[in-house]
């Protein structure tokens, strides 16, 4: 969901970091499963998502270049590529300065070593889009464990992230392919928000 994705660049603290998440909506109605790379250096993002949005499937698989104010939608299959104007500015990741802690648990167990997790949850407002969230991460290291995340307009979102690793495995996966070389870029601006409700549409 690209709600939540702005939200999620705010919260992995560190430069570079590759996970996964699962993220719900309309009391899990609409869902997705993305696989997420993220390179706060060069200003960058790869997402490869693909899940369902009132009831019909769709996957995604694009490039973000904040740098170069471009995004690719990437079609392997069919070898074609899409190439947008990216209106929306590059949000580093931390957690918001704004942010209020709410609480301090462990996760699973505390009577053994090894047993459970300590992470920390915290609260805030998204003032340019009228959201709240709550937002659960890692004590060491920053690491995203959950959000919830809440408009008006989509209600309650909640994502789950796991596999997350600092680093990536493969630069290779911020440039576009060759099949891209060739694209021309299409009028429509295009950020995660925008992106998002043209799924919502089928477009």
């Amino acid at each position: 969901f690209k709600i939540t994705e702005d939200l999620s660049c705010r919260l992995i603290g560190c430069s570079k970091v590759c996970c996964n998440y699962l993220g719900s909506a309309r009391e899990g109605q609409d869902w997705a499963i993305a696989k997420y790379r993220y390179d706060a250096i060069g200003q960058r993002i790869r997402l490869w998502e693909f899940g369902q949005v009132h009831n019909k499937s769709f996957h995604a698989n694009m490039l973000f270049l904040f740098r170069k104010a471009v995004v690719y939608t990437i079609d392997y299959r069919n070898r074609t590529c899409q190439k947008n104007p990216l209106h929306t500015a590059f949000h580093p990741s931390h957690i918001p300065h704004n942010a209020s802690l709410l609480s301090q648990v462990i996760l699973g167990g505390s009577s053994a070593p090894g047993e459970g997790l300590l992470v920390n949850t915290w609260t805030g407002d998204v003032p340019e889009t009228g959201g709240k969230y709550l937002a659960t991460v890692t004590e060491f290291g920053c690491i995203p464990v959950s959000t919830l995340y809440y408009t008006e307009k989509s209600g309650w979102v909640v994502t789950n992230y796991f596999n997350a690793v600092k680093g990536i495995e493969d630069p290779e996966q911020f440039f576009p392919p060759p099949f891209c070389t060739d694209a021309d870029t299409e009028e429509e601006e295009l950020d995660f928000f925008s992106h998002f409700y043209h799924l919502q549409k089928g477009k």
